[in-house]
């Protein structure tokens, strides 16, 4: 029976899940303990009950199962986190008096941990020979032992030696790489490969190398030389997995992503998943796209963009946490000096979720306004308005907040994208998102104006078209920074933006602005109270008048107007109401007649001493 056994796999899946993500080798050193105790239980490999010491039987390849090797792979793992933790104790100032004695220790572990993986190495290289372990696996277990004892060596400043043994561990992570059959374990192998380039750099400066940042000519040096002498039969174990590569499924490979004409670098397994995730809605979405047009006018159109979403919203957690884990552990990006590190990968990501979010919310803002014009011209019939000369859609009014919210959803995606390091070292596309932001902005003035007039607030609406006008100049200023547009010429583009845009929305700004103040002139004559029929005198003009008589007729002589009281008789003039009826205007509070006042009563006058104390002995 032939056993499948992935020791870097295994191996990188534990140490992120349990505390190496942020060089926590305690957790991990209890993780690998309380496993091994597991395994032990499990395959009934314990040393018996009490005192009495059971010695286990020797370890064949007739009865080796995935456990046993998986056993012998967390005792190696469990001693290299233990020497770890013990070096870094060592270099504590607080352990300044024990620090020999734990560098001791340290080396001690890392001794039994080369121990534990070289019978590890034996026991596949017996299962190998015995058809019972694939090529690829027996390749996995020699680059882990290789590098634990690269690494041993370079901890002892054995550098010649731990130079050779990282130089040909790092080659054949390379052609694991190229044979490999996923994009997943494709990004495995070039993830421990960047994990020991700062290794093999280091050994080559301590040996004085005059190039010892070149670590592809280190390793294409030294990898031919010594590969055969370390590993038994190299070359026909090359040969077999290069023989067995196997062609990539379209499911499990991973598409170029290209960033200014350079491909966006993936070296990490998990960042690898996710992004087969978004590939594959994405596949999903242009696929539904050219179906059919009439999709992009229904609720398909937009939640087609969920799965993307939601995708590209898990690629920038699993992006944002190896960001945060390489700053907090100080590691090395694995990228060339100069290059595309987890940073620019982190931004990268970014920009596309909010670039698909902003897709999608102009969909709906389209999808609204096409449903709204569409349910007002069944209600009005038809018969067509005339004020649509300035082409402008007739759209319920209801519908427009619900439009200014999409739109500051788009400005605060855009705004958020702006900041990105991939805009911002960019020039020509900083100006294209700025643009982009100010005809948005102008966009939503229109909209929102349109709410204001809608409650009769035409004072507003005019002065929000008269902020739209300088969004548009803003635009127009932007977009004249670059000779060409690179969101408008990338396909596919997620917010194309023309010249006739623009000019449809400055002939909407001067439409509604004309409309606005016909309705407002129709509304109160221009007034900028709301209705001067309803405005309510303070209540000092009503009480004043029932003590003044109010002299109307002199008020009107010096405002010039006509006099609304007859000057023959008196009597006020009759007006006119709106359906043509005459109406006697009522008289004032002053005119109405007065009331004779009751008589006072007049009491005696008091003279001598009690008309001086009247007022106090009067009561």
């Amino acid at each position: 029976m032939s056993l499948l056994f992935r020791a870097l796999q295994l191996a990188n899946e534990h140490r992120n899940a349990y505390g190496l993500r942020s060089n926590d080798f305690t957790r991990y050193r209890k993780h690998c303990a309380n496993r091994t105790h597991r395994l032990r239980s499990t395959l009934r490999m314990t040393h018996g009950k009490g005192r009495e010491f059971k010695k286990l039987p020797p370890l064949t390849a007739e009865i080796v199962k995935d456990g046993h090797l998986q056993l012998l792979l967390f005792e190696a793992e469990r001693a290299w986190a233990y020497a770890q933790e013990l070096t870094d104790a060592s270099v504590n100032p607080a352990n300044e008096d024990n620090a020999r004695s734990l560098r001791h220790s340290a080396t001690g572990r890392f001794r039994r941990a080369v121990n534990w993986s070289t019978q590890l190495l034996s026991l596949c290289q017996t299962l190998y020979a015995s058809s019972r372990l694939s090529v690829e696996n027996l390749i996995e277990v020699t680059v882990y032992t290789l590098v634990l004892n690269g690494r041993f060596l370079r901890y002892r400043d054995e550098f010649s030696d731990a130079l050779i043994q990282l130089s040909v561990a790092r080659a054949l992570l390379d052609d694991l790489a190229n044979a490999s059959s996923t994009s997943r374990d494709q990004a495995l192998a070039i993830f421990f490969s960047d994990e020991i380039s700062p290794e093999i750099r280091y050994c080559a400066h301590e040996l004085g190398r005059a190039k010892a940042y070149d670590v592809n000519g280190i390793v294409a040096e030294f990898a031919p030389k010594y590969r055969n002498q370390i590993v038994d039969g190299c070359d026909a174990l090359i040969a077999k997995l290069q023989a067995e590569q196997q062609t990539v499924s379209s499911k499990s490979k991973l598409a170029d992503r290209m960033w200014e004409g350079q491909p966006v670098p993936v070296r990490n397994p998990e960042l690898v998943d996710v992004l087969l995730r978004v590939q594959r809605a994405e596949s999903q979405l242009d696929s539904q796209d050219m179906a059919s047009e009439a999709v992009k006018k229904t609720k398909l159109g937009a939640t087609a963009y969920d799965a993307v979403l939601s995708a590209y919203s898990d690629a920038e957690e699993v992006a944002r946490k190896l960001q945060e884990s390489q700053q907090l552990t100080g590691g090395n990006s694995g990228s060339p000096v100069g290059g595309r590190d987890i940073h620019f990968v982190h931004s990268y990501i970014v920009y596309q979720l909010l670039s698909h979010r902003i897709r999608r919310d102009l969909l709906l803002v389209s999808t609204l306004l096409s449903s709204g014009a569409n349910e007002k011209h069944k209600a009005q019939g038809p018969k067509k308005s005339p004020s649509s000369r300035h082409n402008v859609e007739p759209v319920d009014n209801r519908l427009y907040p619900a439009i200014v919210k999409l739109l500051d959803t788009v400005i605060q995606s855009l705004s958020q994208m702006r900041t990105l390091s991939v805009v911002d070292d960019h020039p020509d596309l900083a100006s294209a998102v700025e643009a982009r932001i100010s005809f948005t902005n102008g966009r939503r003035c229109v909209y929102l104006a349109r709410c204001y007039s809608a409650v009769k607030k035409y004072a507003e609406a005019l002065t929000l078209l008269q902020h739209s006008t300088i969004h548009i100049r803003e635009t127009l200023s932007a977009v004249a920074l670059s000779e060409s547009d690179i969101i408008t010429n990338t396909a596919p583009s997620f917010f194309p933006l023309t010249p006739e845009d623009l000019k449809v929305l400055e002939n909407e700004v001067f439409a509604d602005g004309m409309r606005h103040k016909r309705d407002w002139f129709a509304h109160n004559g221009g007034s900028v109270h709301a209705n001067p029929a309803t405005f309510k005198k303070p209540l000092f003009f009503n009480i004043a008048l029932n003590y003044v008589e109010l002299d109307t007729e002199h008020l009107q002589l010096r405002a010039g107007k006509e006099s609304a009281i007859s000057s023959t008789s008196g009597v006020p003039a009759p007006i006119k109401t709106e359906t043509g009826e005459k109406k006697q205007i009522p008289k004032a509070k002053a005119e109405e007649q007065v009331q004779p006042a009751l008589p006072v009563p007049q009491q005696p006058s008091r003279t001598g001493l009690g008309g001086l104390l009247g007022g106090w002995w009067s009561k």
